[in-house]
């Protein structure tokens, strides 16, 4: 079953189970992945699921900092919800020693020889690590790695 199908599936059974919470984000979900068909014309793959799904845990989290920092407990209650329902639909999450081995890994494979070379690591690790690492955590460490070359 494709995580469009499941994410359709769990949808229908929050409805019968009167969830309105995961309800909510589901429909959340449904939208960005029915918008995202309709503006680029594409029938969406796991991975482009998890793309979209990736960049709404982000959004979350922002969220949350900024109602945490404005003293707002009940609207950061809320996102937290919702990230805990968006983080059931992503890959398990990598460990911090996995991170770096793949970050070693592809700085061999790439023959990165200085900072200046970032991207070509990182066009190595976003395909392989994305939703699975936080992608702005592997940049700090790949950038790390780099410059202690």
């Amino acid at each position: 079953m494709s995580l469009k199908d499941q994410i359709t599936e769990d949808m229908k059974s929050a409805m019968r189970a009167k969830e309105t919470a995961k309800l909510g984000t589901i429909r959340l979900i449904t939208a960005a992945m029915k918008q995202k068909e309709v503006d680029e014309r594409v029938e969406l793959t796991d991975a482009m699921v998890q793309t979209i799904i990736d960049k709404m845990i982000k959004q979350r989290k922002d969220s949350i900092s900024q109602f945490e920092a404005g003293g707002r407990q009940d609207l950061a209650d809320i996102e937290k919800a919702e990230l805990a329902i968006l983080s059931a639909y992503m890959p398990a999450g990598m460990s911090d020693a996995e991170v770096q081995a793949e970050v070693i890994a592809a700085v061999a494979e790439s023959g990165a020889a200085g900072p200046q070379d970032m991207g070509k690591v990182m066009a190595i690790l976003k395909p392989k690590l994305a939703g699975r690492a936080d992608m702005t955590a592997v940049s700090a460490l790949v950038k790390a790695a780099l410059t202690s070359r």
